[in-house]
């Protein structure tokens, strides 16, 4: 068939346009398709953790505003702060318009073709490859990488339900006074509880603030983020705003439980519901899991059945039991915030440093952790 595409990459996010980066690097035929036009303003808090970072295939420092080697993590209610440092940076703040356009860019390097401004409408499976329906025209291809984050059209055209935990997040990209700027610009700050079930955040940017909040949990009441995100302003000292842009949005938290591959489809990042459980920090994992799918593909030579089972078996071997490892002290860190403070009251400064080894990727979360948490204080799940 002519102009038949070895793999095709829907979303030009971080996980989208890393996968498709590693497979034209290959040589493989790959064309990322784009629903809008590049750059292009993406909702994010924009904080780049470091195990993030380092799985990268190339340097992104022209895309990043300011790195942090310290963060402070900060329970309000019962007056526990820690910080944490390390000499290499522990979060990275990005603008995800700039950020994913580096990484867009360096896989057209490789070869790749985008094809943007083309929103999918409909995927027809072929016996050997299948025809996406685009606003711009028809594309063939064997494979597909759906890497079109947490609303994932492409999942439900391949079938896939909704089994993803969806958490609601709301992001104001706000500018201050110089001095308030410059009180708040030393280091990244997350603020435990600032939200119902969930942590607020403020990351300074080049020349901005970037203030959000998140619920990770569900919850049996009805959240008022716009009102949370009131007391969290004062709360963080900001007594008045210049100006300021609100974005809010939902991150899955947690994977989806019907599989990850269905007939020539490969989910990764948002679309699977990778992001963090416990923090929702969602870039790390998505570029991860989308070089994972891009090596099974290579690594099977296009074989179809071979390519599932390798990403599946790259997915247990690391970032599957973490989220659920993840999903199970989620549960004890924002469900029973008594028992957690009264252990952060004595171990606070060693679970800050485990939390940032995690960012940092040298550390995952303890398995056994929960389980004895949950042995010694009865905690009823």
């Amino acid at each position: 068939m002519e102009n038949l595409f070895d793999v095709a990459v829907i979303g030009s996010g971080p996980s989208g346009a890393t996968a498709a980066y590693e497979l034209a690097k290959k040589g493989l035929k790959t064309i990322l398709i784009e629903k809008e036009t590049l750059p292009r303003y993406k909702t994010c808090g924009g904080g780049f953790v470091y195990r993030g970072l380092r799985n990268m295939p190339f340097s992104v420092d022209e895309a990043i505003d300011i790195k942090f080697k310290e963060v402070d993590i900060i329970f309000g209610s019962k007056n526990l702060s820690f910080k944490a440092k390390r000499e290499k940076p522990i979060i990275s703040m990005v603008m995800r318009d700039q950020f994913d356009h580096l990484i867009v860019k360096k896989s057209q390097a490789e070869g790749v073709e985008l094809f943007e401004n083309a929103k999918v409408e409909n995927l027809v499976f072929q016996e050997n490859y299948t025809q996406i329906e685009t606003s711009r025209g028809k594309v063939n291809t064997k494979f597909i990488i759906a890497a079109d984050g947490a609303l994932s059209p492409t999942a439900k055209l391949a079938g896939w339900e909704e089994t993803r935990r969806m958490s609601p997040a709301l992001e104001y990209e706000i500018t201050v006074s110089d001095e308030t700027f410059k009180k708040l610009a030393g280091s990244a700050r997350f603020d435990i509880d600032a939200a119902p079930q969930g942590y607020g955040w403020c990351f300074p940017k080049a020349n901005h603030l970037s203030v959000g909040l998140g619920c990770t949990m569900k919850s049996s009441k009805k959240v008022n983020l716009k009102k949370a995100y009131q007391e969290y302003l004062k709360m963080l000292g900001i007594e008045e705003v210049l100006s300021e842009e609100a974005h809010g949005f939902i991150i899955p938290t947690s994977p989806r439980t019907d599989g990850f591959v269905k007939k020539n489809v490969f989910l990764t990042g948002d679309a699977a519901g990778f992001a963090d459980p416990i923090t929702a920090e969602g870039i790390s994992n998505a570029i991860a899991s989308g070089i994972m799918a891009a090596q099974a593909i290579i690594e099977s030579q296009l074989n179809l059945e071979k390519a599932k089972a390798i990403y599946l078996e790259k997915l247990n071997k690391k970032l599957l039991p973490e989220l659920e490892t993840g999903i199970k002290l989620a549960k004890f860190f924002y469900g029973q915030k008594k028992l957690r403070n009264i252990l952060l009251k004595k171990h606070g400064q060693r679970a800050a440093e485990y939390m940032t080894n995690i960012f940092m990727g040298d550390s995952t979360y303890p398995q056994n952790f929960y389980a004895e948490v949950k042995r010694k204080f009865k905690i009823p799940f």
